[in-house]
């Protein structure tokens, strides 16, 4: 059976949603930075439910590391005015040698390769609070 929100948008189940964000490479992460949201794209991997980055010493370091965030990969076909969006909603913390053992190696083996130039030697990793998405149809 398909679930509709009060918008008319199809509800995405959460298996259907993991599905959507495992087959992804490129998404957004939102932080808040001195009081204000900033988005920022980031190549990115799955972890179970988490989406896990690479980043260099900087604002997603800064002011991620413990505060509540949020990460977003949609696509959208502009002929037929359809589409999907998945947001991950939770808190971020960085994957670093004083956590579980296997959580590092298994972080650490994803195919995260990031696109900007520079040192991205840290793992961010997005800890899922709520994960949902919706699905809108051709008009």
């Amino acid at each position: 059976m398909r679930l509709v929100d009060q918008g008319g948008l199809e509800m995405l189940d959460y298996d259907e949603c993991l599905r959507l964000l495992a087959a992804g490479r490129l998404g957004r992460i939102g932080i808040v930075d001195h009081g204000q949201p900033v988005i920022l794209t980031v190549n990115y991997a799955l972890d179970g439910e988490a989406p896990v980055f690479r980043t260099g010493p900087g604002l997603k370091l800064r002011m991620g590391a413990g505060s509540p965030a949020c990460f977003q990969l949609d696509s959208w076909d502009l002929d037929t005015n359809s589409g999907w969006s998945v947001l991950v909603t939770g808190r971020l913390e960085e994957v670093t040698g004083y956590d579980e053992g296997t959580l590092v190696s298994r972080v650490r083996e994803l195919k995260v390769t990031p696109w900007a130039p520079g040192d991205r030697s840290h793992w961010m990793r997005l800890v899922p609070s709520r994960v949902s998405g919706r699905r809108v149809g051709p008009g």
